[in-house]
C-alpha cells in the first residue's frame, strides 16, 4: 500500500510541481488519530521552491496544491492536512477489506514485493572452516542469510545460496602430516597399512592433536609445511588425505544445516586456488595492484591500509580468494547483487574487496550491486563473549540439542497438566519446530549489527517477544478456525470482511502491510523487519480477539476470514525466518 500510495503522489507531486523532481515522502502515521499513512513532501518542496517565480506562500499551500492533483483512486477515502502541511491519508476500508479476501483466494504470491523477480542474487554465508565444528558463532551468519534468501526467493529473485568454506589452507599440512603419522603408528602396532574411517571419526581431536604438534615440535612444522607444498601441487597422496578431511567435515555441516532447515551449495576456497594467480596478474597489468615492500597490494582511497592480495614470499591469502570469487560471480554467475554475510569485524576487510574491485572497473555506477551483511557477537548472560566453561566457544549441536531437550520437557508438562495424553512423536516434532525456532528467533528479532546475550530461559519464555509465543499465538488461531468447523476458503469467495470495529480495521491494515516490512528489510538488509512485524501482528490480533467475539457473532464469517488471514500471514513470516509453524502444541 505505501507503494501503491508513493505512486499516485508522486503522479500528484509532477502535475503540482513538475520542475521540482521531487520524489515521494510516504509513511505510516506515527499516531492512528491521524490517519493511516502520511505525505511529507510539502515542507521541503516549499524550501525548494522559496524565491522561486510564482513561490507558494507557505508549505501548507504546497500540501494543497499536491492534494488537488491527486489522482482519483479507491484506496486513499479521505485526507486532512496537519501542522505546516502534514498530508494525512486515511485507507478506504472497502479496498483493505478486498485486499484481504484477494489474498485469502489468490494466495500471497501478489503481496512480495516487486523489482526483484528474475534477479541474480548471489548470498554468500554460514562458511565454516573445515576440520572445525561448527559454534555459536556460526550461527548468526547461517540463519540472517538463509532468511535473506528467502525473502529474495519469495520475491522469485534467481539466488544462489553459496556456502564459502575454509577448505584450503596451511592448516591442512598439518593435518594430512599427523594423518600420516597415525597410520605409520598403526601398521607399526601391527595394523593395516590404509586408510582408516577412524582418521577423521573426530575431527576436532585430529585438529587439536595436529595443532599441538605444530605448536611444540619444530621437526613436525618443517614436515606440515612441506605438505602444504605437495598438496598445492597436487600430490595424490596428499590431496586424497585433504579430500578425506573435507568429506568428513561435510557430513557434519550436513547434519546441522539439516536440522536447521538450511540449504545450501559448497563452493569453497579451493574452487577459486586455480583463478588466484591470473587474477593478480590482471591487477598488477592494469596497473591497480603494485609492489609494497615485496607485496602485491591495493590501495583503496579512503582506506589506511592497502589490500594484500600476493605475500611477498609469492603466496596468496583469502583477500586474493575473495578478489577471485567476485570476479567469478560478476562473470559467470552473472550476479547482479552480491550480499556477504559475515561478522562485524570483517567490515573493512570487504570495503577494501569492493574498493579494489572498482579501481579495476569490475563493479561500476549503475550495474551489479554488493553489499557486506555484519553482525554483532553472541554473548553470555554475562555479558561477555558465549563460551564453555573451559573457555571454548559453544557448539553448535549442543546448543540446539539443550533448546530442543528444554522444549520437550515444558511440552510434555503442559500435556500432563491438561490431562492430555502424550504422543512422543508429536513432542519430538513439536520441540524440535520450538526449540530450533526459538534459538533463530532469538538470534533474529535483534539488528543484526548488535551484540545480543544468548539465554534459553528468555528464548524458550512463553510470553513476549519469542518464538514460543508466537508458535503458541498460531496455534491457537488455528484452534479458533478449526473449532469453527467452517470451510473458510469458501466463506472468502463468498462473504465481505466487514471492518466496522476500531480493532478489525487496525488488524487488517497491519495484515496489509506485510509486503512494506520485507521491503524495509531488502533495503536494510535486516531480518529484524520481519520479527518486528510477526510480534506486531500477534499483539494486534490478541487485542482484536479480546473484544471482537469471533465464534457465535453476528460477524462470525467476517471474523473467521480475519483470524485466517493473520495466521496465514504469521505462516509466511515463520517461513521467511526458517522456523516451522504449530497447528497444535
Amino acid at each position: 500500500m505505501r507503494t501503491e500510495l508513493a505512486e499516485l503522489f508522486r503522479t500528484a507531486l509532477t502535475v503540482s510541481y513538475p520542475s521540482a523532481g521531487a520524489e515521494p515522502v510516504v509513511a505510516a502515521c506515527n499516531n492512528a488519530k491521524n490517519g493511516d499513512y502520511q505525505c511529507n513532501n510539502a515542507m521541503a518542496l516549499f524550501g525548494k521552491l522559496k524565491g522561486t517565480e510564482g513561490a507558494p506562500k507557505a508549505p501548507r499551500d504546497v500540501a494543497n496544491a499536491i492534494l488537488g492533483a491527486l489522482p482519483k483512486n479507491d484506496l486513499v477515502a479521505e485526507t486532512s492536512l496537519a501542522g505546516p502541511g502534514f498530508i494525512n491519508i486515511r485507507l478506504n476500508r472497502e479496498y483493505l477489506s478486498k485486499r484481504i479476501s484477494g489474498m485469502l483466494t489468490g494466495g500471497l504470491a501478489s503481496w512480495a514485493p516487486t523489482g526483484h523477480k528474475g534477479k541474480k542474487v548471489v548470498i554468500d554465508f554460514s562458511s565454516p572452516n573445515v576440520a572445525k565444528e561448527m559454534h555459536v558463532g556460526h550461527l548468526r551468519s547461517t540463519i540472517i542469510g538463509d532468511t535473506l534468501c528467502r525473502i529474495f526467493e519469495y520475491c522469485e529473485s534467481d539466488v544462489l545460496r553459496l556456502n564459502h568454506v575454509g577448505d584450503w589452507g596451511t592448516q591442512f599440512g598439518m593435518l594430512i602430516e599427523h594423518m600420516a603419522d597415525t597410520r605409520k603408528a598403526r601398521v607399526a602396532a601391527g595394523g593395516e597399512d590404509k586408510d582408516a574411517d577412524e582418521d577423521v571419526a573426530d575431527l576436532q581431536e585430529l585438529y587439536r592433536a595436529a595443532k599441538k604438534r605444530f605448536d611444540e615440535e619444530e621437526e613436525f612444522k618443517t614436515r606440515a609445511r612441506e605438505a602444504v607444498t605437495r598438496l598445492q601441487s597436487g600430490d595424490p597422496v596428499s590431496l586424497a588425505s585433504w579430500q578425506r578431511i573435507c568429506a568428513a567435515s561435510r557430513r557434519e555441516f550436513e547434519a546441522l544445516y539439516t536440522r536447521l532447515g538450511v540449504t545450501l551449495q559448497e563452493r569453497g576456497e579451493s574452487f577459486y586456488n586455480p583463478m588466484l594467480k591470473d587474477v593478480v596478474d590482471e591487477l598488477k597489468a592494469a596497473g591497480v595492484a603494485t609492489i609494497d615492500d615485496g607485496a602485491t597490494c591495493v590501495f583503496v582511497e579512503g582506506q589506511n591500509v592497502p589490500l594484500i592480495v600476493q605475500k611477498s614470499d609469492g603466496g596468496f591469502g583469502y583477500a586474493s580468494t575473495d578478489m577471485a570469487a567476485l570476479k567469478h560471480r560478476l562473470n559467470e554467475e552473472k550476479a547482479d547483487w552480491i550480499i556477504y554475510v559475515t561478522d562485524v569485524g570483517q567490515s573493512q576487510h570487504f570495503e577494501l574487496v569492493f574498493g579494489a574491485a572498482k579501481k579495476a572497473g569490475w563493479l561500476v555506477e549503475g550495474g551489479p550491486k554488493v553489499s557486506h551483511v555484519g553482525f554483532g557477537l553472541v554473548l553470555g548472560e554475562d555479558g561477555k563473549r558465549f563460551r564453555t566453561r573451559s573457555g571454548d566457544l559453544v557448539r553448535l549441536v549442543e546448543l540446539l540439542d539443550e533448546a530442543k531437550s528444554r522444549c520437550a520437557k515444558t511440552i510434555r508438562e503442559r500435556r500432563e497438566e491438561n490431562g492430555e495424553e502424550v504422543v512422543e512423536a508429536e513432542v519430538e516434532e513439536a520441540a524440535c519446530a520450538m526449540g530450533y525456532g526459538a534459538v533463530k528467533y532469538a538470534d533474529l528479532k535483534n539488528h543484526r549489527t548488535t551484540n545480543y546475550k544468548f539465554s534459553f530461559d528468555d528464548m524458550l519464555n512463553l510470553k513476549g517477544n519469542t518464538a514460543v509465543y508466537l508458535l503458541y499465538a498460531h496455534a491457537r488461531i488455528a484452534g479458533i478456525v478449526r473449532k469453527a468447523e467452517k470451510d473458510v476458503y469458501a466463506l472468502a469467495a463468498s462473504s465481505p470482511i466487514s471492518l466496522d470495529h476500531p480493532k478489525e480495521l487496525e488488524l487488517a491494515l497491519h495484515i496489509c502491510k506485510l509486503p512494506e516490512a520485507l521491503e524495509d528489510a531488502i533495503e536494510e538488509l535486516a531480518p529484524n523487519r520481519v520479527t518486528d512485524y510477526l510480534y506486531d501482528l500477534s499483539e494486534k490480533f490478541n487485542s482484536f480477539y479480546v473484544d471482537c467475539k469471533v465464534i457465535g457473532s453476528e460477524q462470525e464469517a467476517s471474523r473467521l476470514l480475519l483470524s485466517e488471514a493473520t495466521a496465514v500471514v504469521m505462516r509466511k513470516c515463520f517461513e521467511l525466518l526458517g522456523i516451522k509453524p504449530l497447528y497444535r502444541i
